[in-house]
């Protein structure tokens, strides 16, 4: 099952139990409980660490600015990034170039990726965590570049499909037709890879 941590984060609940390699059998109940409890203590600190590295990786991350057709750009984040500072960098990126985005703040634009509206509270790592998915498969898959000249070798992409930036504005005027009629709100409830043609014309 999916859970939520302190932090906000999301992933599959695992238990950390003891290491089965150490023979405490030897030891009193008292002494073998508080090794059993440190040996505990340092597994979820080693994991806590891994989480914090794998949030802290960087991703080259490529869109495309959607107002009726594509113009491509990209911005790097970390898996730690929300959407909104991702939204934060991408609205940096455009004011420059288009007339329509001067005046917008990150709450007017939108993020769809695998045709998913992405709620903007979110974070990268959480949609890797959760494997989340669309109708037409994972949302994202970070990968590392290869074989490319001037690339950091720890530097991850995303080798699906370009998601899209769009204002709210644009959606809300054309949301009857392609491809935002195609969008649908991100459901992490939702098993997309049970989906079938049938339940798309019961909806």
């Amino acid at each position: 099952a999916v859970v939520s941590t302190q932090s906000g984060h999301y992933g599959r609940g695992k238990k950390i139990g003891k290491n089965p390699h150490v023979n405490t059998s030897f030891l009193p109940d008292k002494d073998r409980e508080a090794l059993e409890l440190q040996e505990i203590e340092n597994l979820k600190k080693e994991w806590l660490e891994k989480q914090t590295e794998i949030k802290n990786q960087k991703v080259e991350l490529t869109f495309n600015y959607w107002d009726g057709s594509g113009h491509r750009h990209k911005v790097l984040v970390t898996k730690g990034n929300t959407i909104e500072q991702f939204l934060t960098k991408a609205l940096e990126e455009l004011t420059s170039q288009y007339p329509d985005v001067r005046c917008a703040s990150v709450d007017m634009l939108m993020f769809i990726k695998a045709d998913l509206i992405i709620p903007h509270h979110l974070t990268f790592y959480q949609f890797e965590q959760m494997k989340a998915r669309g109708e037409k498969g994972p949302v994202f898959r970070f990968v590392h570049h290869k074989d490319e000249e001037n690339k950091a070798p720890d530097l991850l992409k995303d080798d699906l499909q370009y998601g899209k930036v769009t204002l709210r504005s644009w959606y809300e005027r054309n949301k009857h037709m392609f491809p935002a009629n195609q969008w649908k709100a991100f459901d992490p409830e939702v098993n997309w890879e049970k989906y079938t043609l049938e339940q798309t014309f019961k909806r």
